[in-house]
């Protein structure tokens, strides 16, 4: 039996019930997974991506945590409409809109869209759970999305001013709208251990990709992995998809889904910088004030909550 007492444990144990160092994790993975989509294009079909993702994630949960799964498994089955329904949504559902998105519009039309989804969580959580939302907690949600417009438009005011609106865009908000009704669910997630759901929903994402994978591969545009694939869908898995997914159903149960998903306006600034780290972008004054205003916004909506 592994040693409960050992400084791993009690460092994993003190790391999750730790939001706030979770969540900046989560989202830093969260930008490492658009930078590993670039590297990716050319070295597999995006959705090989969306399913052997999932598929990696099977795997490694059914290796590591096979014990809480069977323990919990008749309580997930008697969730399994909800669990299948929002694996489908979350995970197969916004990554597929997401890959199809990027062929129809803007990056920075995809940036700006996805803070919507701190907005969809919110209005959610004031609709579904009376959820009271004061004076600080908007005044940072505000700054964190003019953070993120900041960001896209490289603090270019004429670049959002002639912004058009197509067809790729409205798949970003259908997308946003998915991954907020999953994080406004997870308030209300049953009772079982966070690897057990997380590996029930991946199961019902895997199983839901397979058509869209079927489907590439009768239009002819899939195509065999190569080593450069491998890696990047190995990166994918583990970090975005497995850990990223854990520490973020974490994080909810912690402080809620409006809270938690504040966070989400930190992907932008951290791609920010993992483009300056790794692709040897220059770093300029509107990349500072993108950043000081997502951080400010997210500490004033804590502090002031």
């Amino acid at each position: 039996m592994p040693d409960t007492n050992s400084p791993i444990a009690r460092a994993t144990r003190w790391l999750f019930d730790q939001a706030y160092v979770l969540l900046p994790l989560t989202m830093l993975m969260w930008a490492g997974n658009v930078t590993a989509s670039k590297f990716a294009v050319g070295q597999i079909s995006p959705m090989s991506i969306v399913c052997l993702r999932w598929g990696i994630v099977c795997v490694v949960l059914l290796t590591f945590s096979r014990r809480d799964i069977v323990r919990d498994l008749p309580v997930l089955k008697s969730r399994w409409p909800v669990i299948v329904g929002m694996g489908t949504l979350a995970f197969t559902g916004f990554n597929a809109l997401f890959y199809v998105a990027a062929y129809e519009t803007t990056a920075v039309n995809m940036t700006i869209i996805q803070s919507a989804i701190p907005v969809f969580v919110v209005v959610g959580a004031i609709l579904f759970f009376r959820q009271r939302i004061n004076i600080g907690q908007t005044a940072g949600l505000v700054l964190t999305i003019l953070g993120v417009m900041v960001t896209a438009s490289h603090g270019d005011l004429e670049t959002l001013l002639n912004l058009t609106i197509n067809r790729g865009d409205l798949y970003m908000l259908v997308a946003c709208a998915f991954y907020a009704a999953y994080a406004l669910h997870l308030r209300s997630r049953p009772k079982v251990s966070d690897t057990a759901y997380f590996a029930a929903m991946a199961l019902a994402a895997f199983v839901s990709s397979l058509p869209l994978l079927a489907i590439e591969i009768a239009q002819g545009k899939a195509y065999w992995p190569s080593p450069t694939g491998w890696l990047t869908l190995l990166y994918i898995g583990i970090f975005p998809s497995l850990l990223g997914q854990i520490f973020f159903i974490r994080s909810v149960q912690l402080i809620g889904p409006s809270r938690a998903g504040l966070f989400n306006n930190l992907m932008p600034v951290f791609g920010i910088a993992l483009s300056i780290v790794l692709l040897g972008e220059a770093f300029g004054l509107y990349q500072m004030a993108a950043m000081v205003l997502v951080i400010g916004g997210i500490l004033i909506a804590e502090r002031l909550r």
